[in-house]
């Protein structure tokens, strides 16, 4: 086990666990898009391209059997209390369909969407 400080947190993990099974964790491929659809609409917010691109990136590793991105890029890359909810969905797809069903609800009360500014800038808005 590995722990480190990051951002004044100090966090444990395991060294070089895998999320290659993330894409297997889900009901169905409904719950799987539900889960992708609130990463992307209130996680992924581009004036943070750093955060942004490795939140998409963790978007991707959940309907792909190869890695993607590692827990340590997203402990580097991601802040709180982002970085915690992903922590729980990842908790939440190795315990259960129900669980992640939480995990959704949660997510959604507690993270505004996020505005698209490129987005709207194509669409004139």
């Amino acid at each position: 086990m590995n722990i480190r400080t990051t951002r004044g947190r100090i966090r444990c993990y395991f060294r070089n666990v895998t999320l290659k099974d993330l894409s297997s964790g889900f009901r169905d491929e409904v719950q799987r898009r539900r889960v992708q659809s609130v990463i992307h609409d209130r996680f992924a917010d581009d004036r943070n391209q750093d955060e942004c691109r490795f939140i998409m990136r963790f978007w991707w590793q959940l309907s792909m059997s190869y890695t993607e991105v590692t827990v340590e890029q997203l402990v580097e890359c991601v802040n709180e209390p982002k970085l915690t909810a992903i922590e729980e969905l990842i908790d939440a797809i190795r315990t259960s369909a129900e669980a992640v069903d939480a995990w959704i609800a949660a997510a959604e009360a507690a993270f505004p969407i996020v505005f698209d500014r490129g987005a709207h800038a194509q669409l004139g808005l």
